[in-house]
């Protein structure tokens, strides 16, 4: 596993905990998040404090959210493409995730969903 895969792993660990300051750590300052929703394009959020932010309100509003890697594709690079089921409650969704890191940071996160 590459160290940016390794970097994407912990990471969902720590959404799995419901961590957010673990959470934050893990973003560059700078970072671009973009969501999934609401349709057909998502939400932006530039910043960690905005992410952050985000992503608290989306684990409190859902309290048994939990995401599972199915595939975690690392370029050797800056790259990594994250292939990903979300299950909450008695719902679930797959999406895909399509990453930049910087020195062991998320840069950049813009995720896709099925459906």
């Amino acid at each position: 596993m590459g160290a940016n895969a390794k970097v994407v792993e912990e990471f969902t660990e720590a959404l799995n905990r419901h961590d957010i300051e673990a959470v934050g750590a893990f973003f560059t300052d700078g970072a671009i998040f973009e969501t999934t929703n609401p349709a057909p394009d998502g939400e932006r959020f530039e910043g960690r404090t905005a992410i952050v932010a985000n992503l608290a309100e989306m684990l409190a509003s859902t309290p048994g959210a939990h995401f599972t890697n199915e595939e975690v594709i690392d370029d050797g690079g800056e790259r990594v493409t994250v292939r990903w089921r979300y299950d909450w409650g008695d719902g679930h969704v797959r999406g895909v995730d399509v990453m930049r890191l910087e020195d062991g940071k998320i840069a950049e996160s813009l995720a896709y969903v099925k459906g």
